[in-house]
């Protein structure tokens, strides 16, 4: 049973109920994606309202199999969600109670959760400084008996050094299952994510660099086992309808779903490109201020699910938000409270000294406005007040 505090004090900075407004900069990003899919998108709807077949139908098989394929990975799984994804994926992989699943201090909660919920605990390590990424020494020293998983999470859409990972994970017999949902895309040497670990997951969330219209996510894997034990867990615990052998779930990617994600898979790469030309301007133009600007390491394609700077200092990332509010441009922190530092995970017992860069990082990160449809001259006026902020115009 889970204990629900409703009188307990939460903190609210004075920054977050600033950004809570829709600004001229930064907002409108699905509906522009609209204006520019729409119509392609209602087609493929009315193709799958009249077949009567709304489930575990074609355009879902026909969807999978193309990320599949976009993924250089041999299947592809269609989930419902993201954070679902990532569970289904660990209990396919035989994540237990008294298991535990290494990941990264600086992700979303959702990366855990997929431990907790299947009884597991998880166990963070700080990241690297220059990638905000997993790394693998720092994994290998919290390696134990109880070990059964690493989970890499290619942060803000820049993939994890993932050969070193591997290795670790063959040495020790461990599985290694990617959170990819910033990375739809992103590449490692040449090398989808989704094809990189055991199996991997990704969210369709509406504002990931591919998302749905509405929740949706999936996983893909070459592993043979892993796909049926995945897809018997998906549908209730059963490969023959009304035979259930396990305890399943219900966690589908929906036919409409489905056939709307292919036409956004088809755009996905162009769409990449244009947030990296995006993340090329900022570069440019930012390069002389005190911002610590994104690393590009020379082994990642990066496909800038956001463009993340680190600003000298906490009390420098409030001004500077509040300012960037104040010319109606839409700043952002991602993420500004390290996971084993929320309440879910008091009990844990870690400090913010277990995570001496993660936990800095935290306080001082600054997202710039970042989607494929944001036009040049607003990626150019953002740059612009961030110079006149630091006197620099």
């Amino acid at each position: 049973m889970t204990n629900i505090d409703l009188t307990k004090k939460i903190d609210i900075p004075e920054w977050v109920n600033a950004l809570m407004k829709p600004t001229k900069i930064g907002s409108g990003h699905m509906e522009r994606q609209w204006e520019e899919i729409g119509d392609e998108v209602m087609e493929a709807v009315k193709k799958v309202l009249p077949t009567g077949k709304y489930t575990l139908g074609p355009y879902l098989k026909q969807f999978e199999e193309d990320f599949a394929k976009f993924s250089d990975s041999k299947y592809a799984i269609g989930i419902s969600s993201g954070t679902k994804a990532l569970h289904i994926a660990l209990e396919a992989m035989g994540v237990g109670p008294g298991d535990e699943v290494i990941t990264v201090c600086n992700t979303y909660v959702a990366t855990a959760f997929a431990a907790s919920y299947c009884g597991a605990t998880p166990v963070f390590v700080d990241i690297d400084p220059k990638t905000y990424n997993l790394n693998a020494e720092l994994v290998e020293k919290k390696i134990t008996s109880k070990t059964k998983a690493i989970i890499p999470v290619h942060l803000y859409g820049h993939v994890v050094d993932m050969d070193p990972l591997m290795e670790l994970a063959k040495k020790h017999d461990l599985w290694v299952l990617e959170d990819a949902s910033h990375a739809h895309g992103a590449k490692y040497k040449g090398r989808r994510t989704g094809s990189l670990g055991h199996a991997a997951a990704f969210s369709f969330y509406p504002s990931k660099n591919m998302g749905a219209y509405g929740d949706g996510g999936i996983i893909t894997t070459s592993d043979d086992d892993l796909l049926e034990k995945i897809r018997m867990l998906r549908y209730v615990g059963q490969r023959v309808k009304f035979i259930h052998e396990v305890v399943g779930f219900q966690d589908r990617l929906d036919e409409l779903q489905a056939a709307m994600l292919s036409v956004k898979l088809r755009n996905l790469d162009d769409w990449n490109n244009r947030r990296r030309k995006i993340a090329a301007i900022y570069d440019k133009m930012l390069a002389d201020t005190p911002l610590q600007l994104p690393h590009v390491a020379d082994y990642a394609h990066h496909v800038y699910y956001s463009y993340a700077t680190i600003t000298p200092s906490e009390e420098e990332r409030k001004n500077l938000l509040l300012f960037l509010a104040d010319h109606d441009i839409g700043g952002f922190a991602m993420y500004p409270i390290l996971v084993p530092m929320q309440g879910a995970y008091e009990d844990l017992g870690y400090k913010e000294a277990d995570f001496p860069i993660g936990a800095s990082y935290a306080t001082r990160v600054l997202n710039l406005p970042m989607f494929e449809t944001l036009r040049e001259d607003e990626a150019v006026a953002t740059a612009e007040a961030i110079l006149a902020y630091y006197d620099l115009a």
